[in-house]
């Protein structure tokens, strides 16, 4: 299995529950990284075997994901990592639109000097790192990805509204695995993310909701955008089992 191989049984030293936690989160960056390929099956004693654990953890793990819609699970198959596919796509587009720009208006409104600041300390923390590997751009560098996250994340904070974080960040998450999915194919076409993200920024020190919210929103149909041309790709991966 592509990306796994770590034994947490030498490392988690907490019980059952820490190693159902541990196994969680592993699995849960392997699908976001989609070095676990959408449609791919998940096997609980192959994956109760590589990383050393019951298999009660396995079900309890992948449990989970499926509660995060990243995994799938039928009474027939098992459990496989949820599919992708276009029209979802534009739904989860739509949605990150509409949810991620509500608080971000709603942080605008209420934020406060220390928002501002940690607004300012994410965009200058991401710009520090380069977007991909200087010896593979079809490759997103792994800290930009850490930062990248935080930064989205810091500009909705101050929304006061753990509803609409907790639904923004499972919309993060799934489109996430778009956008690696698309990576190689942006490659072959320029796009300044850098200027994108910038936008938001500008508006958003400036305390201009509406300028804000359309940077925002045109930033994610710019990824959109990028993910449809690497459709074929998509297709494929979609297509493992």
């Amino acid at each position: 299995m592509n990306g796994v191989g770590l034994s947490f049984s030498d490392t988690i030293s907490g019980g059952p529950r820490s190693l159902t936690s541990a196994l969680h989160e592993r699995l849960r960056a392997d699908i976001l990284a989609t070095r676990l390929l959408p449609g791919q099956k998940l096997h609980i004693a192959g994956l109760a075997k590589t990383f050393a654990v019951s298999l009660a953890a396995v079900r309890e793990a992948l449990s989970r994901l499926t509660a995060d819609g990243l995994v799938q699970a039928s009474d027939q198959r098992g459990f496989r990592v949820t599919p992708v596919s276009l029209d979802d796509l534009a739904d989860v587009t739509r949605s990150r639109i509409d949810i991620e720009g509500l608080a971000l208006r709603r942080s605008i409104e209420r934020g406060d000097a220390d928002w501002m600041a940690s607004v300012r300390q994410a965009w200058a923390d991401l710009k520090a790192v380069p977007y991909r590997y200087p010896d593979d751009s079809s490759v997103h560098y792994e800290e930009w990805v850490v930062r990248h996250r935080i930064f989205h994340r810091a500009l909705v904070n101050a929304c006061g509204s753990r509803w609409l974080l907790g639904f923004r960040d499972v919309l993060h998450e799934q489109s996430e695995r778009y956008r690696r999915l698309s990576i190689r194919r942006e490659a072959g076409k320029p796009r300044d993310v850098e200027a994108e993200h910038e936008a938001i920024v500008t508006a958003v020190l400036a305390r201009d909701a509406d300028a804000a919210v359309a940077a925002l929103a045109r930033h994610f149909d710019i990824t959109r955008e990028f993910v449809e041309l690497a459709a074929p790709r998509i297709a494929e991966v979609n297509a493992v089992r």
